[in-house]
């Protein structure tokens, strides 16, 4: 058989994104997975393409809740004790990146990245038959005082300055949008341009399925290293195993660090491990996702059920998980909502691919440019997924890329 145009690394919502976006350029393509689609975080993410989200996760307000975070073990961000030394250069650059003037820069990177994945978002559904999959039911952020919301004011701005449509309510105001909060969250902001998707993971297995009905392979196959070759790339893969293209796109999410690094790129990129449990659909009447900023977890209506997750444990790829984080939110959230109905809940723990300053990997290899990354989106791999898409079938067929890629470059570290 002959060898594709490209090999796409990893079957996540990115790399299958960006599979079909190259099918839709002319381009044959084969994906490689090690446990196949929808293995790892993009079935487990609460379903959020949160195109309002545009403030880095890297910025001076983190810096101020951070420490009290991190006295709680089981709070919206920790670090265990055993990982501590091993990611102190990530949070160095990550503290960095706290700056006002990288926040002003990543801020803009950002923004133009959302607004080229919210324009390329529904085309692609159209194209992928999976428009039925889009809801459009918003978001809801609540605040335990004036003050926290006073706190959140300069976002909000931010957001404003962008053209973002919100409105800040009081606590009748949000019990129109989302009945049965507890009262002791007395202020809120809605959000209507957050859409979501129905079932993250039933997504990811659609595209997929349609990938597959255009001529596209998906093989399982651990990858292990990357070699330039004439006329292309050799991919090195357990078991003495090879395949060649003559182009090659990374999107391995938080694995991606490790098969960059047989090019000589080390990239640093850290892994969030994110928990959450779904509940079954009847667990509580919700119509829009709630946001409990101030705890480091949403609650998410989806198809197949209520979705309770977040926060974030900087504790790489190889430590066991602590399901105590999930328990955790989900007794905060029967709290929060006095109604939610806890039972016969699924526990999940994913590996969200960041970098330091909050932007991802997108962009040629320093060794050569038939390799293309991406990857490294954090909590917006689903939300930046279709126009991730569009850049990378740019760089494939050497057109200049929709937006300017400067800020995404790997090699910006």
């Amino acid at each position: 058989m002959a060898n594709p145009d490209v090999i796409v690394i990893g079957a996540g919502v990115v790399g299958l994104s960006a599979a079909i976006a190259a099918q839709g350029r002319g381009l044959s393509v084969t994906v490689l997975d090690k446990t196949g689609p929808a293995a790892g975080a993009s079935a487990g993410n609460a379903g959020a393409f949160a195109f309002t989200d545009i403030l880095p996760l890297a910025s001076p307000g983190i810096l101020r809740k951070a420490p009290k975070w991190l006295l709680d073990p089981l709070g919206p961000l920790s670090v265990p004790p055993a990982y501590a030394l091993r990611i102190a250069p990530w949070m160095y650059r990550f503290w960095r990146a706290c700056s006002p003037d990288r926040v002003a820069h990543s801020t803009t990177a950002q923004t133009a990245l959302m607004d080229l994945s919210k324009a390329e978002l529904e085309p692609f559904l159209h194209e992928t038959g999976t428009f039925a999959m889009l809801r459009k039911d918003g978001n809801l952020q609540v605040y335990e005082s004036e003050a926290e919301l006073k706190a959140s004011l300069p976002g909000w701005q931010a957001r404003a300055e962008h053209g973002i449509a919100f409105r800040h309510l009081d606590a009748a105001g949000m019990a129109e949008i989302q009945p049965g909060l507890a009262p002791r969250f007395t202020h809120g902001t809605f959000t209507p341009g957050w859409y979501s998707i129905a079932d993250p993971k039933g997504y990811t297995v659609a595209l997929a399925d349609h990938f597959r009905a255009r001529g596209g392979t998906i093989e399982r196959l651990e990858v292990e290293g990357l070699e330039p070759v004439d006329g292309g790339v050799t991919i090195h893969a357990r078991g003495g195993q090879t395949r060649q293209a003559r182009q090659v796109v990374l999107a391995a999410g938080a694995f991606s660090h490790r098969i960059a690094k047989s090019l000589g790129e080390r990239i640093p990129l850290e892994t969030e491990r994110g928990y959450n449990t779904t509940l079954p659909p009847n667990a509580f009447d919700l119509r829009t996702q709630v946001t409990f900023g101030g705890h480091g977890f949403v609650v998410s209506r989806l198809s197949i059920g209520i979705r309770v997750g977040g926060a974030v444990e900087l504790g790489g790829l190889d430590l066991p998980p602590n399901f105590r984080r999930s328990e955790a939110m989900l007794a905060k959230a029967r709290a929060f909502l006095p109604g939610l109905k806890p039972d016969d809940g699924v526990q999940w723990m994913g590996f969200r691919p960041s970098l330091p300053d909050s932007l991802p990997a997108i962009g040629r290899a320093r060794a050569t440019p038939r390799v293309i990354y991406a990857f490294g989106h954090g909590h917006l791999g689903l939300t930046q997924s279709a126009g991730t898409a569009r850049l990378v079938a740019d760089l494939l067929t050497d057109r200049p890329p929709a937006i300017d890629i400067a800020s995404f470059s790997p090699q910006r570290f």
